[in-house]
């Protein structure tokens, strides 16, 4: 008699589909009541696109997105830069310290409403106005750990010959990266960039208290809560679909991008 696997029965396949149901359903009506052509949004009236229109003449939303959009491609810039610079110099130590692995992947286990409230003290103690540049650094410093996971994870495989050889061959410092080194990472790079981004867009407390008064802050996730605080309606729920489907598909493609990075 063959051995059952397991997870192999038909009652782990029912649980796992009421999982994924409970999961997965929520959102599921949410994409299909914005496209509800009643105002109500929780009666379906037939099916329309007329939300996704509105968003496009509201003036509010647009400058949110393009707020959002700003923070999201300066500060996915700057933490993959540093990420990556980060990953190689820990990955190069020759002592490897436990407290300073700690110490770099703190901001990704530290809940998020601790991290907003410390940077806001931090930027407040020095005095600095609040703005996009605020929200810029917050998310720089959120970021930063998980573009340095990524990379590290390639470079765990990294063959470091090559770089040895490089350098004999009579390369510069800065030729062996360019040349050698960030070619054979840049998936890796690419996506992490990706991570950071679509955290980046989707992130809402940490730019909550770090941005400054007034809608020339305002970023898209609190522009969302700003609008949900009087109700939620179909416009809303056409918005969170399209921030939604933005952030799946740069998920799916840092994903395959990253796909084969732990292999050599």
């Amino acid at each position: 008699m063959a051995e059952r696997r397991p997870g192999s029965g038909p009652g782990f396949k029912v649980w796992l589909g009421l999982v994924f149901a409970f999961l997965y359903l929520p959102i599921a009506v949410l994409v299909a009541l914005s496209f509800n052509a009643g105002g109500l949004p929780t009666v379906w009236s037939g099916f329309s696109t007329k939300w996704y229109v509105s968003l496009v003449s509201n003036d509010d939303i647009l400058s949110a997105a393009l707020n959002t959009l700003i923070v999201a491609v300066v500060s996915t810039a700057i933490a993959t830069l540093l990420g990556t610079l980060l990953a190689i110099g820990v990955e190069t130590r020759r002592r490897k310290s436990r407290g300073l692995e700690a110490l770099l992947f703190a901001p990704m286990v530290i809940p998020d409403i601790v991290l907003a409230i410390a940077l806001l003290s931090f930027f407040s103690l020095l005095d600095v106005t609040m703005g996009l540049q605020t929200i810029i650094l917050a998310h720089v410093v959120f970021n930063l750990a998980f573009v340095c996971l990524v990379v590290r994870a390639r470079l765990k495989s990294f063959d470091w010959s090559i770089v040895e050889a490089s350098t004999d061959l009579g390369a510069s410092a800065l030729t062996t990266f360019r040349r050698v080194t960030l070619p054979v990472i840049l998936p890796a790079v690419v996506a992490g960039a990706l991570l950071a981004f679509t955290l980046s867009v989707d992130e809402f407390i940490i730019a909550f208290f770090t941005a400054g008064a007034g809608r020339a802050s305002t970023t898209l996730p609190m522009q969302i809560y700003s609008m949900i605080r009087f109700g939620v309606t179909p416009e809303i729920n056409a918005l969170a679909t399209i921030v939604m489907a933005v952030s799946i598909t740069a998920l799916v493609i840092s994903q395959r991008v990253n796909r084969g990075t732990l292999t050599p």
